[in-house]
């Protein structure tokens, strides 16, 4: 990453999540014991805004809370990582989101999410003037799809309209085969500058057989043959893999011991924001963001969890160039 500040726009659902460890998830009607119990800001706006501000970046979060306890203790956190929370809407009648998490001795997770105030976030509180200048006035636009279609397709307009780079992270379903489930995207995100997909397979699976390399390629290829221009897949700490209209690249990264996969996806967009917003090359980039996310993997907690800069940098400093 080049020596410069750069200016991310985060817009992305906001959660506070509690969160606790067991060896294992209890069977209906079993209880376990649990441990490490946590009380803290979640969600794809948080993680990626946090993961772009470590990474020395100046980040501006867009979303919405309650007005209540959790959405201060959101705000509070965010604060703490130096987050601009000034476009953090409060909606007087809804609680804030919350994510109810469990997380095993694997590293999976298995979670029960109320949207709350998430799903208030309106059009008119995307598309207004003072939005505007802040996304005219970044490097990066970084849109969740999570925050619902018409927040979403508003924000990528202003950011297009102002010629500001855009990221968007979307929810992909993948069938048991390998291929896409079809879907009807907005021709708003098809002129997004890289699309980095959440998969979804309709069967579940494990990190470990959750898409081998040809088969992110493949998913990759037929992202852009929809109309993407650059896709770009996390495989945790197995790497990632960059597929555009001249190639596919794999990026691999050293071995690490997956504990915790809860912030995988966000840690790699909010890298990738940061590494693009200072400039850096597209596979330059994903390398940047693969490293954040098989460090991410490798730990266990929320924000706390997420790899600073220096850390990053240091292990990129061990992989040989691609």
């Amino acid at each position: 990453m080049a020596g410069r500040i750069p200016r991310v726009v985060v817009l992305g659902p906001i959660y506070v999540d509690m969160a606790v460890r067991c060896r294992r998830f209890p069977e209906p009607g079993q209880t376990v014991e649990g441990s490490g119990f946590s009380c803290v800001a979640t969600g794809s706006g948080p993680h990626i805004a946090v993961q772009a501000a470590v990474c020395g970046c100046e980040v501006h979060l867009l979303g919405k809370v309650g007005d209540d306890v959790f959405g201060a203790l959101a705000c509070e956190s965010l604060d703490r990582y130096r987050v601009n929370t000034n476009f953090i809407y409060k909606a007087p009648a809804i609680s804030t989101g919350i994510i109810v998490t469990m997380v095993d001795s694997q590293g999976e997770n298995s979670s029960c999410i109320s949207q709350g105030a998430n799903r208030a976030l309106c059009h008119d509180e995307v598309d207004c003037a003072l939005v505007e200048q802040l996304i005219n006035s970044a490097d990066v636009c970084i849109v969740s799809a999570k925050v619902g279609l018409e927040a979403a397709v508003a924000a990528i307009r202003i950011a297009q309209l102002n010629r500001t780079k855009v990221i968007l992270q979307a929810d992909v379903h993948v069938e048991e085969n390998g291929r896409l489930v079809a879907q009807d995207w907005p021709k708003e995100y098809l002129l997004v500058d890289v699309l980095v997909p959440e998969l979804t397979w309709m069967v579940p699976r494990t990190e470990s057989s959750a898409g081998t390399v040809s088969e992110m390629k493949h998913i990759g290829t037929e992202l852009v043959a929809t109309g993407f221009s650059c896709v770009m897949l996390t495989m945790g700490s197995r790497g990632g893999v960059v597929v555009d209209r001249t190639g596919t690249v794999h990026v691999s990264v050293p071995e690490c011991q997956r504990v915790d996969r809860t912030a995988c996806e966000d840690a790699f967009a909010g890298a990738l924001a940061a590494a693009i917003g200072a400039q850096d090359a597209p596979v330059r980039a994903a390398r940047f963001a693969c490293v954040a996310a098989s460090l991410v993997c490798s730990r266990f907690g929320g924000l706390d969890a997420l790899p600073k800069k220096a850390e990053i940098i240091e292990m990129l400093q061990t992989m040989p160039d691609e």
